[in-house]
């Protein structure tokens, strides 16, 4: 653990700790309307990772920008996302954040600086590189991160952005979530280091490794990040070593025909090292506040997704001609 009690406001850990909460309930909710044939469409879910979107978005400013990918549910939730929108969205319905137009894949909020996530594995990248130069030209100290994984890290639009950014020293982080899988590749035979933050060096930034499952280590390290880029000290990657509890998109057992490209162990860490169950443990064993008071918590998140379910429920479908609307040519 990176960070002491004393180094952190309890307000920011209970903080931190609720980010985490509410993205776990969420995508419960969601995996089970899923799995009943209620939604639409592919679902990716971020259990298991929450503590990497959590604790770096706790490290931001609400003016300042992300970019997500196809796992894209807890980062909108990490910087401040509507739960009833996001649900809607899910569900194709009129009042979703795009209209039902976008779905689990291309949720966006420019309100909240969330620019929107991305079916394109590295598609996110240049976007928040595009962001981070237009703070720069208009002189604020806003900073852009970019949330990509394993897989992205090999693409071109990485190493173009991540040269970039370098060059112009511009306010952006880019944070790998690295969950050791591109889909059902295990990353260690696609690329030929250990370590995604290794590839800072060739550009001249700082290449951090954290502990993606420790939500106050991905808090310490993207404080220092963002301190960092709002100095005008340019960009720092940021890999953050963790798992995705489940599979890469729910329902991949009816075209996988029984194979398994997990080894047994690795699911096994992935359950044990919970980040939810990590941090709940923290605030309980340094006497943060009760335990009583984390269950209050997980009543009142949970009653919120429900709320946001009813809500998509009740919510009208897109209207026939609205297909022309929101459009460019």
């Amino acid at each position: 653990m990176v960070l002491q009690v004393r180094d952190i406001s309890i307000d920011t850990i209970l903080d931190i700790y609720q980010r985490i909460l509410r993205i776990r309930r969420f995508e419960e909710e969601v995996g089970r309307l899923f799995k009943n044939g209620q939604l639409p469409g592919l679902v990716h879910l971020y259990i298991g990772e929450e503590a990497v979107g959590a604790g770096v978005c706790a490290a931001l400013r609400d003016d300042d920008y992300i970019t997500s990918t196809h796992r894209g549910h807890g980062h909108v939730i990490a910087k401040g996302g509507d739960v009833k929108r996001m649900m809607a969205e899910l569900f194709g319905k009129a009042t979703g954040y795009c209209k039902g137009k976008g779905g689990s894949q291309h949720i966006a909020d420019f309100e909240i600086g969330m620019l929107g996530a991305c079916g394109i594995v590295g598609g996110g990248i240049p976007i928040a590189v595009g962001a981070g130069l237009s703070a720069k030209t208009r002189k604020t100290d806003q900073v852009s991160v970019c949330f990509f994984g394993d897989g992205a890290a090999n693409e071109g639009s990485f190493h173009e952005s991540l040269n970039l950014a370098s060059a112009f020293k511009l306010p952006v982080i880019f944070v790998c979530e690295n969950n050791q899988y591109g889909e059902f590749t295990p990353a260690i035979t696609v690329m030929n280091v250990r370590d995604v933050a290794t590839r800072a060096a060739g550009y001249g930034v700082p290449g951090i490794i954290a502990d993606g499952t420790d939500a106050l280590e991905m808090y310490a390290v993207a404080r220092q990040a963002v301190e960092r880029a709002r100095r005008g000290e340019g960009p720092t990657l940021i890999e953050a070593k963790t798992h995705r509890r489940g599979g890469h998109a729910e329902g991949e057992e009816a075209f996988l025909a029984g194979q398994q490209y997990r080894l047994p162990e690795e699911t096994a860490e992935a359950q044990a090292k919970d980040p939810l169950t990590i941090l709940h443990t923290y605030i309980v064993e340094h006497g943060i506040v009760p335990a009583g008071d984390l269950e209050n918590f997980d009543h009142q998140i949970t009653e919120s997704v429900t709320a946001a379910v009813d809500y998509a429920r009740s919510s009208p479908d897109p209207a026939p001609e609205s297909i022309y609307e929101d459009t460019w040519v």
